[in-house]
């Protein structure tokens, strides 16, 4: 019987290692660090040494008002988030796919600019042009719109999520865009011939097609929005979840609320990706079978040409603020009570590799991203040639673990490494680096998996089996023949997963507790609590976001429609 299943499965002695060593890596650092919040949520203390199951401490945090509001706030935020991303990316997505307009290639290209400058990032720029004695404010008492200054940033709420809109969208209209082009326009022409037409046609037709593109995008901008730590800190909007599990960590050992808030956070966002798997699990919502057929593509005029470009100018200008104010951060030497800055300096970046906290931030940040991706090339090629090269089993369930980090907030995953490998030889308060790289590895590695998968679905057979016909084995044959095949895919792969870890902040924040090891984002968030300090935050901000604009726009070339894969959950 074995033997049998052998043959059936090719499951060789090499194979069934690499597997079980997969198995036990995500144990170690997937499953185990979740179980073990879990375990301290539901089983506390009790006078005889041991533990003993409770739900108390869980339903106590529903009986307090503080995390009551907590709660609400921080799905407020999130479906504030979804709605205003929804009402930009939809109608975005809709224009670009379906109408032909001049400078077309440019605008969509500057639609997908956001993805370069991360929220956390952003929230620097955000409060020095919105504050209130920002330059916004005023602009607008010398225009004299306003005699008094308008307190633009409403406390937090609204300034996280307008900025976390501006970041986000991207990612749904990248998603609505290829569910759109994937439609087939035969069956839109049908519904004409029958009499639909405009948002009649858009409601019963279009729409539920491009339903499973748009919750694949929906739920990672729910998701993301919730779980969002670094904006709502540089915003000092602290009312929010995530800001209060950072803030608890100090005394999480004698305060079990932390936990709670966790598991909490755990099962609302499990929960929402399920539900939308079994919304659209059984609809079927698919195109007809058609080969290679484009949608139409309708002239817009030359008042519909400047509708569009108006509309889609307007969103990047908006969007761009962030970006340009960080740049003028960064380059200021005095900016006080005036529109823009009256003095400019590049010492801000001199003092990025000068001072003592910034480069050994950025020697951190390089090792660790570094070390990281070498582990994600690693894993990505060896889990995507399974997945398609060999006959094994649990092909879906291996596929779906690898995507799994995706759905999994990074603020949950770092509490779990902090506390779960506490007095341990991974302990983060005496050394976060081991933890530090396995949390990158482990956040990044389903882009280098789906941009392998995506160089072998590209890739024939043909040339890898006339070389085992020649005698080459497995491994000769993946190193010698398929590798080399697929290195665009691996270097975009690679690229990405290096550029994001750079700019990773969940597990950053909280796992490098000590200065000596803190990454990017930790030391811009230590930098920007200085006197002065937000310069230099903003330089290493900029910094920062050429690396992720250049490694996007190589990965872009090397993956091109096949980028937006990358961010897609399931």
């Amino acid at each position: 019987m074995v033997a049998k299943t052998l043959r059936r499965y090719d499951l060789t002695p090499q194979r069934l290692l690499f597997l079980g060593l997969l198995a036990a890596f995500a144990l170690a650092f997937l499953f185990y660090p979740l179980g073990f919040t879990l375990t301290k949520a539901f089983w506390v203390p009790d006078p005889a040494g041991g533990a003993r199951f409770t739900v108390a401490v869980f339903l106590l945090m529903f009986t307090d008002p503080a995390n009551w509001e907590l709660i609400l706030n921080s799905i407020n935020l999130a479906l504030a988030v979804t709605l205003l991303t929804t009402l930009l990316a939809v109608p975005m997505a809709w224009v670009t796919n379906r109408y032909a307009f001049p400078l077309k290639g440019l605008m969509t290209g500057l639609l997908l600019v956001p993805l370069v400058l991360p929220p956390f990032v952003g929230a620097v720029g955000m409060k020095q042009m919105f504050a209130r004695f920002g330059s916004f404010n005023l602009l607008l008492v010398d225009a004299g719109v306003v005699s008094q200054p308008v307190d633009w940033l409403g406390g937090g709420f609204w300034a996280t999520a307008i900025l976390e809109v501006l970041h986000l969208y991207p990612i749904l209209y990248m998603s609505v865009a290829a569910a759109l082009a994937n439609i087939d326009p035969n069956m839109e022409e049908a519904a004409r011939n029958l009499g639909a037409s405009g948002f009649c046609l858009f409601r019963r037709i279009t729409w539920p097609l491009m339903l499973p593109g748009y919750y694949a995008g929906a739920v990672i901008v729910f998701i993301w929005s919730l779980t969002d730590l670094g904006t709502p800190l540089i915003l000092d909007y602290r009312n929010l979840i995530p800001v209060r599990i950072f803030n608890m960590l100090t005394d999480i050992n004698q305060n079990p609320m932390g936990y709670c808030l966790v598991v909490f956070m755990i099962l609302l966002t499990a929960g929402i990706f399920f539900l939308s798997k079994i919304v659209l699990g059984d609809r079927g919502y698919t195109s007809a079978t058609r080969g290679h057929v484009t949608p139409p593509v309708r002239p817009a005029g030359w008042v519909g040409s400047a509708l569009i470009l108006g509309g889609l100018g307007l969103v990047t200008l908006i969007a761009l603020v962030p970006h340009i104010s960080v740049i003028l951060t960064s380059l200021s030497r005095r900016w006080f009570m005036t529109v823009l800055p009256t003095l400019y300096t590049g010492a801000h970046y001199e003092a990025v590799f000068r001072q003592e906290l910034t480069w050994l931030a950025i020697n951190n940040s390089l090792f660790l991203s570094a070390l990281s991706t070498v582990v994600d090339i690693c894993l990505g090629i060896a889990i995507a040639w399974l997945l398609l090269r060999t006959r094994i089993p649990g092909r879906s369930v291996i596929d779906t673990l690898t995507m799994l980090p995706l759905a999994i907030p990074g603020i949950i995953m770092a509490f779990g490494y902090l506390t779960a490998f506490a007095n341990t030889p991974l302990d983060a308060a005496a050394n976060p680096l081991p933890l530090l790289v396995i949390g990158y590895a482990v956040r990044r590695l389903p882009y280098m998996v789906r941009a392998a998968y995506a160089g072998f679905q590209q890739t024939g057979v043909a040339l890898e089996e006339a070389a085992r016909n020649c005698g080459a084995g497995p491994l000769t044959t993946l190193r010698r023949i398929t590798i080399p095949l697929v290195m665009a895919n691996l270097i975009a792969g690679a690229i990405l997963c290096f550029s994001f870890a750079m700019l990773e902040v969940s597990d950053s924040l909280v796992l490098a507790v000590r200065e000596q090891y803190y990454p990017v984002t930790k030391a811009i968030y230590a930098l920007f609590g200085r006197p002065d300090g937000a310069f230099v935050a903003s330089a290493m901000g900029v910094l920062g976001m050429l690396l992720l604009a250049a490694s996007l726009v190589v990965a872009g070339r090397f993956l091109g429609k096949r980028m937006g894969e990358l961010f897609r959950i399931g």
